[in-house]
């Protein structure tokens, strides 16, 4: 059987729990025509988010045909990881940021049927580095094609925890 992932995370803050798994927060790029989030209240609405670095696309295809399950897992990780960067933007330090709501596009085939499995990448860098925090309803569903040929886009609602 194996151990839930809450009991996992590691203590520290969400700053050093991140610095532990090796990653650092992106800067994303602006864009003319929208923002990266938007604060409404409470509320914190993050654009949809692609898996870049550095300004590189890490992967294009399509799941389940030209992109394998791990491999998708590891793209919704890092476009979770810019969406949480998104989301410091908003309320301005990483231990502040509580993920409530995260919707996984994942470009498949239409007998691929794991998009709650590729989505899973994103969901478990989450929890890693905010831990409770980082605890999401989660919708993942899959789609004929995304933008740049990405295999994954995340978009996300958080929140300022207190």
């Amino acid at each position: 059987m194996s151990v839930p992932l809450a009991q996992t995370v590691q203590g520290g803050t969400a700053s050093e729990r991140l610095a532990n798994l090796g990653l650092e927060l992106p800067v994303l790029s602006a864009n003319a025509y929208y923002v990266d989030h938007n604060r409404v209240g409470d509320s914190i609405h993050i654009s949809g988010q692609l898996p870049f670095k550095d300004g590189v696309l890490l992967g294009q295809g399509v799941v389940g045909r030209d992109v394998n399950l791990e491999t998708g897992k590891e793209l919704a990780r890092h476009a979770a990881l810019n969406c949480l960067a998104a989301a410091v933007q908003g309320v301005g330090d990483l231990d502040r940021v509580r993920v409530v709501q995260m919707l996984v596009f994942v470009a498949s085939t239409p007998d691929f049927g794991l998009q709650s499995k590729v989505a899973e990448g994103a969901s478990e860098l989450l929890i890693e580095v905010l831990g409770e925090n980082g605890r999401h309803s989660r919708t993942a569903i899959g789609v004929a094609g995304l933008p740049l040929n990405t295999p994954v886009e995340i978009q996300m609602v958080c929140t300022a925890a207190s």
